[in-house]
């Protein structure tokens, strides 16, 4: 080749180049957009994961399919479609293809009571008053100690992993114990120790429970997995006084706020009786509303609250199977969520629900609401997905670092296998996601970077042992309930 001809060829292929586009548009659910912009690319990453779906589920809902994910350390460093693969110029240590699956962020559990999972079962049927007083309150009065605890959140643990739940939150007794087993299985937990005015399991008077749950705040503050919170059960079970320590203590310590409110129409009727205002309205008198607490159910609200919620920029955590299995009622969440509340889904314990599986929450929480409202198109396959997801997130006031998968993310994620005949055949994800989809799909869980479920394969936690001793806390529970489980025959 001649120097003229040489000269024409380096030309051309800078106007090539100069022309070229960066990256081509990823059309998703929506219209057509740009892909999300890259970090600057690592030489090396720890993994990637290739070829599957990847439903991003972040503020513009990009699905990539095929895409990719690229990690490094704990954090998301890559996300895109395959095509832009070779472009980024990573350099795996290991890489896992996908194809056929989706790679979604890890399921946010926005309430439980984990140890629970111990009384499942156990008074079914009743309203939410005769539920506490005649079955829970004595079960836990009888049985609740720091072994129990242990193995109940074991149970939960478990159950929660292989439904690919990442992060939950936990409201319970001897919660250092929660912490240490959730730590341990390796899940990212904002859990707070339940406060009563009357004695509780672990604490009998409010004195040691305040003391107590200041010396849990510290011994966990700071923990990349969790988050410590103080949890007043409700409005009827903490008093004025009371809960107003709790929010100074909270403030002063800088943590969290879980609690129960407006579940129920008894609860709404204690608070016109004592106080002349909703119950809404009276946790905003006291100074707790506010984007440091995190409210379960939140079923009886009017206009007034819901805005109130709104300003205060409050978490909610939505239970619709609980809210049904109690006949507690319907939460207003199409009305949250056209104001843009800050809302998750939530599982509540498993002695009122009874399971911890939230892709179950996840489709009764679209075709709940539009039933109750004979309208089909509220509360969209993608808005009940998002729920599960950044919209737990957001209720807990961690969308900075989880929910989505975007760069700069923590690695919480899970893979779910397409395949099974209940998924067969596949047009649009998000329907499939949410009304076929089952907690036995999920085959993948990572959280903070760490494997915890391979190929359906538990990796931190010894399930088998586990259910060894779930069986003797069973006989346990049964023997000394035995009056109310098994009453005698009528004469």
């Amino acid at each position: 080749m001649n120097g003229r001809n040489l000269m024409v060829c380096r030309w051309a292929l800078l106007a090539i180049i100069m022309v070229r586009p960066l990256a081509p548009e990823v059309v998703v659910s929506g219209g057509t957009v740009p892909p999300p912009r890259q970090a600057a690319a690592p030489t090396v990453v720890d993994l990637l994961l290739t070829g599957g779906a990847v439903v991003t589920m972040d503020s513009q809902r990009r699905l990539f399919d095929p895409g990719y994910v690229a990690i490094r350390g704990n954090r998301i460093v890559g996300v895109g479609p395959m095509s832009d693969l070779p472009r980024a110029g990573w350099r795996a240590r290991r890489t896992f293809s996908v194809p056929g699956q989706v790679v979604m962020p890890g399921l946010v559990n926005a309430h439980t009571h984990l140890a629970m999972t111990l009384l499942r079962g156990v008074g079914d049927d009743l309203d939410l008053n005769d539920w506490l007083n005649q079955y829970i309150f004595p079960a836990e009065s009888g049985n609740v100690t720091r072994p129990y605890v242990a193995t109940g959140t074991q149970l939960g643990l478990v159950e929660m992993i292989r439904g690919g739940i990442t992060t939950y939150a936990d409201m319970y007794y001897f919660e250092d114990t929660v912490a240490a087993e959730t730590r341990r299985a390796g899940l990212r937990g904002v859990l707070g120790e339940t406060l009563l005015d009357f004695p509780a399991p672990d604490n009998k008077t409010w004195p040691d429970a305040i003391r107590y749950s200041e010396w849990f705040v510290k011994r966990w503050k700071g923990d990349p997995l969790i988050t410590p919170a103080l949890a007043p059960h409700a409005i009827y079970t903490v008093n004025r006084e009371h809960l107003t320590e709790v929010r100074a203590l909270a403030e002063r310590l800088d943590v969290p706020i879980l609690t129960h409110l407006a579940e129920a129409k008894t609860e709404t009727e204690f608070a016109r009786q004592n106080f002349n205002l909703s119950p809404t309205a009276y946790l905003d008198q006291l100074g707790l509303l506010s984007p440091r607490i995190l409210l379960a159910h939140v079923v009886h609200a009017n206009r007034d609250d819901l805005q109130l919620l709104h300003d205060r920029e409050v978490g909610i955590a939505h239970c619709p199977q609980s809210n049904m299995k109690l006949a507690s009622g319907t939460a207003p969440v199409p009305a949250m969520l056209a104001r843009g509340m800050r809302v998750g889904l939530g599982t509540d314990g498993a002695a009122s629900n009874n399971d911890l599986n939230l892709w179950e929450e996840i489709d009764t929480s679209a075709k709940l609401h539009k039933l109750i409202s004979g309208d089909p198109t509220v509360v969209s396959a993608a808005d009940a997905l998002a729920m599960a997801t950044i919209g737990g997130a957001r209720a807990l006031h961690l969308e900075e670092k989880i929910g989505s998968l975007e760069v700069g993310k923590l690695a919480d994620l899970i893979v779910v296998r397409m395949n099974a005949p209940h998924q067969t055949p596949v047009y649009n994800l998000y329907s499939h996601l949410v009304y076929a989809t089952k907690a036995g799909d999920v085959s993948d869980v990572m959280v903070d970077g760490r494997w915890l479920m391979r190929r359906r394969q538990l990796l931190t936690i010894d399930e088998k042992r586990v259910m060894t001793e779930v069986r003797g806390f069973q006989r346990q529970i049964r023997q000394s309930l035995k009056a109310v489980l098994m009453p005698p025959p009528r004469q």
